[in-house]
């Protein structure tokens, strides 16, 4: 079952029940306040449209309808609580100022009972459906569909223990993939053999896996540097065997208490709130920019146009997150036949950068287009800009730890940009890199408003490139 598939009852009930706590706590404040103004029908139904959607929206922005299988019960009270409790001061606070609340004598009266309508008649939607999808997890009827990566006697160990688990924990056996080559004949009596791992990212698409269970054996450990890679292609759940080490450091996370004891490797770079918050402004900012430059965007074609002959908007195939191409877009800066036998990239002196062209790239402005990949959801504001295939191929012989970049959404600005600029060289993308991995260790709502000012200052400045 794709993870995500179980969100939308989540928010369903969110709104339905969010709007009929507004409804009862009408109600609540009108009997209580007996000598003040009754609500009228405009703030009424004020309420019931604008509250529902305010509260999806908080769940939405706090990761929470970020669903696993795995969701724990008890986890679904303390979350509901901690996001609440604020929600529900947010609310009382425009209530206030509105004057919707004019006895201060009734005021934790009325906080409480909002905020004990919106906790219950939430939590208890949420409740049943977690249980109910707990209960065919447990089951066996849900479940994420995965393979191992090994077929030794590890490898085994794990397939035997996950069998032997007294409340299934939502690992739904697929096949296994061998790393040597070889079929284990006393695996594939239990598994079905899928393939070796040279056809990884195949079988896995063929497959439609959701998990990977690294098991290899210390002999083989010179192949997961390999493995990694290949997975950061995938959108799957990793999770390995872990050592002693990882124990002792606290580094295994296990919230199922008979679920089979395995390392999981985060997949998320940033916390959820920020992501989703980062999401909506990339959406936003992209919209308004291109509204405001647009009239500037028109002066630009026109004398592109009256440049020489070619197209005004040059559009070419990048690679973005989990190694997808997509078109991007971007104003023409150089000649039409810039690129005859094979991709090349440019220099500060290229002969093929026009006149304008050359003002262009100064100020960055030759990548407003890329404002409508932003859009479409391709690209965001701020991240590791996109590369073609041609060179990834190449940067990947040198420096295997890219694909690492392909984990996130390209950007039409980035760490790497901002501290080295442009790279005229498959070494100096190289050394680009280092910067871009730097920001996706680090990567948080902060720096990229940091990113976005510097990219501000060397537009201005035309340092571009």
């Amino acid at each position: 079952m794709k993870r995500g598939s179980t969100s939308w009852p989540y928010a369903a009930c969110d709104f339905i029940a969010s709007g009929l706590s507004w409804v009862l706590f009408c109600l609540v404040r009108n009997h209580l306040m007996v000598s003040g103004p009754v609500v009228s029908t405009h703030e009424f139904f004020d309420g019931i449209i604008i509250l529902p959607f305010g509260w999806v929206l908080l769940f939405m922005l706090t990761g929470f309808y970020i669903v696993s299988l795995k969701r724990s019960r008890l986890m679904e009270l303390v979350y509901s609580l901690i996001v609440t409790v604020p929600g529900v001061s947010i609310v009382f606070f425009v209530l206030l100022t509105r004057g919707f609340i004019t006895d201060n004598s009734l005021y934790w009266s009325l906080f409480g009972t909002l905020f004990f309508l919106q906790f219950v008649l939430t939590y208890v939607p949420r409740v049943i459906i977690t249980s109910i999808t707990a209960r065919k997890v447990h089951r066996g009827l849900l479940g994420y569909r995965t393979i191992i990566i090994g077929s030794n006697g590890l490898a085994l160990e794990i397939f035997r223990k996950i069998r032997e688990e007294r409340i299934p924990s939502g690992t739904i056996l697929s096949g296994y993939v061998s790393v040597n080559k070889v079929e284990s004949e006393l695996f594939s009596r239990n598994l079905s053999y899928l393939g070796d791992l040279d056809e990884l990212p195949e079988l896995i698409a063929e497959n439609m896996i959701e998990e990977v269970i690294i098991a290899i054996e210390g002999n083989e450990h010179d192949t997961l540097g390999k493995i990694i890679g290949m997975l950061h292609y995938a959108d799957v759940n990793i999770r390995a065997i872990p050592s002693l080490k990882d124990m002792l450091t606290g580094r295994v996370e296990q919230s199922a208490i008979f679920g089979t004891p395995l390392l999981e490797v985060s997949n998320r770079v940033m916390p959820a709130w920020q992501s989703n918050i980062k999401q909506i402004m990339d959406y936003f900012l992209s919209l308004i920019f291109l509204i405001i430059l647009s009239p500037f965007v028109a002066i630009l074609a026109i004398m592109i146009k009256l440049s020489g002959s070619g197209p005004v908007i040059y559009s070419q195939q990048r690679i973005g997150k989990n190694g997808k191409p997509f078109t991007i877009y971007k104003l023409r800066s150089m000649t039409c036949d810039a690129e005859m036998d094979e991709p090349l990239l440019s220099s500060s002196s290229d002969a093929r950068v026009t006149k304008i062209g050359r003002v262009l790239r100064r100020h960055r402005l030759d990548e407003i287009p890329n404002l409508i990949n932003v859009l479409r959801g391709e690209m965001s504001l701020v991240g590791p800009r996109p590369e073609r295939q041609f060179f990834i191929d190449q940067i990947l012989k040198k420096a295997p730890h890219y694909r690492r970049l392909l984990k996130v959404k390209p950007g039409m600005t980035s760490w790497g940009q901002v501290k080295y600029g442009y790279a005229s060289t498959v070494d100096q993308m190289i050394q680009r890199l280092e910067y871009d991995l730097l920001y996706i260790e680090n990567m948080s709502l902060l720096i990229d408003l940091k990113i976005m000012i510097y990219t501000g200052l060397i537009i201005l400045n035309g340092k571009g490139v």
